[in-house]
């Protein structure tokens, strides 16, 4: 090591020195310095001109420095990086809970129309019996369907405008009189879905299901 590099280095490990200050003043017959003492060039010792058992002291003491400084902003680099993914995970928590909770409402809104009786096709004059047995699906459960429909088709045969001559029971379900339809909606003349929606209502009241108003109507002929 050049005489050049040996000062630079004891200039730059003055603190650690300073921190052997008692090993340094005896080397150099001096009464040594206190940690609070503010080191100045001229109380600097070259690291050349200490044994060199005193020389390996100095360089640890100075390494030691180096390596609990490049520690503690390892550290702080180190809780940037948990800060920041903390952050980046709340912000996708964020994200998923509101689409769970928006896929949640669409689910209610969906089960809330269907159970609305509503359907996808524009209220006319007249249907298909496949486009009100549609309708029907989406009102009736699924377990009480096929009950529900075998009466229908005794009663009307999935026209909602038939009508009995003779009595004048009217409709799918064949109300008598017909305005009872009115009581699930006004528009029982015109949507399937009102006429259905009373006819659910009357064998759940009347039979307690329609799979019971069908047992019924299979020995009566009629419910």
């Amino acid at each position: 090591m050049s005489p050049i590099s040996v000062r630079g280095f004891a200039v730059a490990s003055a603190s650690a020195v300073t921190a052997v200050g008692s090993v340094v003043g005896v080397a150099s017959n001096s009464t040594a310095q206190t940690n609070d003492a503010e080191p100045t060039a001229a109380d600097v010792t070259l690291l050349a001109d200490l044994p060199a058992g005193q020389q390996a002291q100095v360089q640890t003491a100075s390494l030691t420095q180096q390596a609990d400084a490049q520690a503690v902003q390892a550290d702080a680099g180190a809780r940037k990086d948990a800060e920041e993914a903390a952050r980046k995970a709340a912000a996708e928590t964020a994200v998923a809970k509101k689409a769970a909770a928006e896929k949640k409402a669409r689910e209610r809104a969906e089960a809330k129309k269907s159970a609305a009786g509503s359907t996808v096709l524009s209220v006319r004059s007249s249907y298909t019996a496949a486009q009100i047995q549609a309708v029907a699906r989406q009102i009736v459960p699924s377990g009480q369907f096929q009950c529900f429909s075998d009466i229908v088709e005794h009663e009307s045969g999935w026209n909602m405008h038939a009508m009995n001559a003779s009595s004048g029971a009217y409709g799918l379900m064949q109300a008598l009189p017909a305005s009872k339809y009115s009581s699930a909606g006004s528009d029982w003349q015109t949507n399937p879905a009102t006429q259905i929606k009373w006819g659910l209502n009357y064998m759940n009241s009347r039979y307690g299901s329609p799979c019971q108003a069908w047992a019924f109507w299979q020995t009566h002929h009629a419910y």
